[in-house]
């Protein structure tokens, strides 16, 4: 889509991603190495009495979803900045949905213009597990 296309409030539903034990480890042997993300008997030890599913690869299933539904196409300039809360913790077996949000719409000059999307992240019981705001350049129709 070009940036006109997009209108503030404009909201996306995103197909689920489910967060199996595997893809948790493997992600967290990777790139989030912490003992919260990897260790068992120290995740029982926790307040969460297990491991948990690192964030920023909770966020990434919900980005890789967001890219497959090809929403912003070719005219996707770019992403300038994203910033992540996290509400709840997520567990192996959870799935995630999500919606995506226009939360703001400015043009930046003749030939591209910035969307802000803001995703609400929610696991199978409905419990807000996380929101994430993404500011992205976006191509204008300049025809």
């Amino acid at each position: 889509m070009y940036f006109d296309q997009f209108e503030q409030g404009q909201v996306f539903d995103l197909k689920p991603a489910h967060i199996t034990k595997e893809l948790m480890l493997s992600f967290a042997e990777i790139y989030d190495p912490n003992k919260l993300h990897m260790d068992e008997k120290f995740g029982k030890t926790t307040r969460f009495g297990q491991i948990i599913a690192p964030g920023v690869m909770c966020f990434m299933l919900v980005w890789a979803q967001f890219i497959r539904q090809d929403i912003f196409g070719e005219q996707f300039g770019g992403a300038l900045s994203t910033s992540i809360e996290w509400h709840h913790p997520v567990f192996a077996g959870d799935t995630l949905t999500s919606t995506a949000t226009v939360t703001e719409k400015k043009q930046r000059n003749k030939y591209n213009g910035l969307i802000e999307i803001t995703y609400d992240v929610y696991n199978q019981n409905g419990v807000h597990v996380m929101t994430d705001v993404t500011r992205s350049v976006i191509l204008r129709d300049v025809k």
